[in-house]
């Protein structure tokens, strides 16, 4: 019986990163990644969501980070980064009861320029 590899020494399955805790300023958790967001032209992941403010996942807010903003942390078990959850309430983000418009340039921009210096 053939074993599916999810995850090598350089590569993980997008069902491992989905649910990985986030860690943020002084290794305190701050979220988990919902999903990734692949560009669908070079293949590269553009975009974390992070499920951040809820409790068990209901009511949680959504932020889209520039996955360049993740680095995992083999300690932590989980993706860090600098930013504080105080930094991330102001984040650009979008609740469970509207959508965000992925294909709106001024979206990403607003993510993108948020997030530079990070």
């Amino acid at each position: 019986m053939e074993t599916e590899r999810r995850e090598t020494g350089t590569l993980i399955g997008s069902d491992k990163v989905e649910g990985t805790a986030v860690y943020g300023a002084g290794d305190q958790k701050i979220g988990s990644i919902e999903r990734v967001m692949i560009d669908k032209v070079s293949g590269q992941v553009s975009y974390a969501v992070l499920g951040f403010g809820g409790f068990l996942g209901i009511g949680d807010d959504h932020y889209p980070l520039p996955w360049q903003s993740l680095k995992y942390d083999t300690n932590l078990g989980g993706y860090r980064t600098n930013l504080s959850a105080d930094r991330l309430q102001g984040a650009p983000h979008y609740g469970n009861d509207n959508d965000w418009n992925w294909d709106d340039p001024t979206r990403a921009r607003a993510v993108n320029d948020y997030y530079s210096g990070f």
